[in-house]
């Protein structure tokens, strides 16, 4: 298919490294379902597979000798929601969103849950235009400088705090939510975790998800405590 939209194909080219063939494909990739026709949800399915595919291998491949524990702590840290999002707003999806006024309105453009599916949704895209070797690719360009190639794999502060608590004979964390604010697809959550005893504490965050609240609730009261 012949491109139309000269700026979308420098752009997928640019980010990507991939010169587009079917505009429409990248176009529904990149929107939301607040905006009309067909929005980017389907191939968010499909790229959220494809991502984890490619990092299991990429880091089956990186870490030969590493137990299952230690592989699924590092393809955790890569895969999350957070990660993805960082990744977006790294090769400008904000700016390329297609939305609806009102989500516009309401901030989607700037939304982690919004930037991070958009992502898993163009690797989709790329993977039915070129395959699985080229998407994976990407995947290795785009995530390089979040691969923690350390010895120890990255413990997830939820995991460290649980384990901190136990280590000094205390209770397992409690998280709690507190509020939850903003319109369906770009909430907000905020999150207490409490560690009780004479050495614990307490510590509240903010997150798209409960997940992302609890993550960065958990470092905080793991700042706090060392």
């Amino acid at each position: 298919m012949t491109t139309t939209d000269p700026d979308l194909a420098r752009w997928v080219q640019t980010a990507l490294g991939h010169r587009l063939k079917d505009e429409a494909l990248f176009v529904r990739a990149l929107t939301h379902s607040s905006h009309e026709g067909p929005s980017y949800e389907r191939l968010e399915f499909l790229g959220d597979r494809v991502l984890g595919l490619a990092t299991a291998t990429w880091l089956y491949e990186l870490f030969p000798n590493e137990p299952e524990g230690k592989l699924s702590a590092r393809f955790n840290a890569l895969v999350s929601g957070e990660t993805c999002a960082e990744i977006g707003r790294e090769i400008g999806v904000p700016e390329h969103l297609i939305l609806g006024k009102q989500a516009r309105e309401d901030g989607a453009q700037q939304s982690d849950n919004v930037v991070g599916d958009v992502v898993e949704a163009l690797i989709g895209a790329l993977y039915l235009e070129t395959g699985f070797d080229t998407a994976a690719a990407f995947v290795r360009r785009a995530w390089a400088d979040k691969l923690d190639r350390k010895r120890e794999a990255p413990k997830h502060p939820k995991s460290a705090l649980q384990e901190w608590a136990a280590a000094h004979q205390m209770r397992p964390p409690v998280y709690t939510t507190a509020a939850r604010q903003g319109p369906h697809h770009a909430p907000r959550f905020t999150v207490t975790v409490e560690v009780g005893g004479k050495r614990g504490g307490s510590a509240t965050a903010e997150g798209a998800s409960k997940q992302e609240a609890e993550t960065a609730a958990a470092a905080a009261l793991l700042a706090q405590l060392a």
